[in-house]
């Protein structure tokens, strides 16, 4: 193999496998064919074309079945990874829940709704006995402090009632979708979103008790929503609105919590991701009308 081939060949893994299956090696050999003698590097436009179609098949891919399930199970994902990612700096302290809300998420990742729901009924039960200071089992040493990432005692910025809504929001999704066809797998890249969820820095917000966003957090959120809005127009679908509306629900809940406490920061994080999911649902119907007219 030469080494363009194999660069060429690197490039193609940005299309679904399927694809790759059926047209990889045709679409390769003209790829080669074509290249200039002596080449040993993709051209940077060629490459970033074979990139940019790779992901723009991966989307037309991922826009099948049913819009409203799918949409609803990308959502309690997203919610679910930010749970895992707020529990992932007090896990010394509380292992066997970190641990229960890691398998919740691997579970619906595969699909798995029942175990997913499992997990995510077993997580959420233990962070509503640290929230409401109420602990008839396993009795955890209250305020559970951080060991790595963040630097607030676990839910200091959160009552019992918001942690309740968030994990409400995911056992009522999750059994929506335990009711009908069992959802398709996920991608893994949702596992290597927790870590920069779960970092509290850089700061950029004033202490307070309003709940703190990190720099990382924000930059991880807002480049998904990005990738939500681009993919619901490549796809002309409303499945990455929904998940994107489910998810600002929860963040727009905990905030409302701190609603008199809250400063520009916190005002411009949630504008901003109220106007990329709000993207994210105009245009589709956008291009829609675009065609019509």
């Amino acid at each position: 193999m030469t080494p363009l081939e194999r660069r060429y060949r690197l490039l193609l893994l940005a299309y679904p496998r399927a694809y790759r299956a059926a047209h990889g090696e045709e679409l390769l050999g003209v790829l080669l064919d074509c290249a200039e003698p002596g080449r040993t590097v993709p051209e940077a436009r060629q490459a970033a074309g074979l990139v940019g179609g790779g992901l723009g098949e991966r989307v037309r891919h991922a826009a099948r079945g049913d819009a409203w399930r799918d949409g609803l199970h990308l959502g309690v994902t997203a919610v679910m990874a930010a749970q895992l990612a707020v529990l992932l700096p007090y896990a010394q302290t509380v292992p066997v829940w970190a641990l229960a809300s890691a398998f919740g998420l691997l579970a619906v990742l595969r699909g798995r709704v029942w175990a997913a729901l499992a997990g995510a009924a077993l997580s959420g039960a233990k962070a509503m006995m640290i929230a409401t200071a109420w602990q008839p089992v396993d009795v955890t040493l209250l305020p559970v402090y951080p060991g790595f990432f963040a630097g607030r005692p676990l839910f200091a910025a959160s009552g019992p009632a918001i942690v309740a809504v968030g994990y409400a929001v995911v056992c009522c999704g999750l059994l929506v979708l335990a009711a009908g066809d069992r959802p398709r797998p996920r991608s893994w890249w949702w596992l290597a979103a927790v870590p920069p969820a779960a970092w509290a820095g850089p700061a950029w917000m004033p202490d307070g008790p309003a709940p703190a966003i990190g720099l990382g957090r924000l930059a991880l959120e807002v480049g998904v929503l990005c990738l939500a809005v681009w993919a619901a127009r490549k796809a002309r679908d409303a499945r990455w609105a929904l998940a994107a509306s489910l998810y600002l629900l929860v963040v727009s809940a905990q905030l409302a919590e701190h609603l008199t406490g809250l400063t520009r920061q916190h005002l411009a994080y949630w504008g901003l991701l109220a106007v990329l999911t709000a993207a994210a649902a105009f245009v589709p119907g956008d291009h829609r009308r675009a065609v019509l007219d």
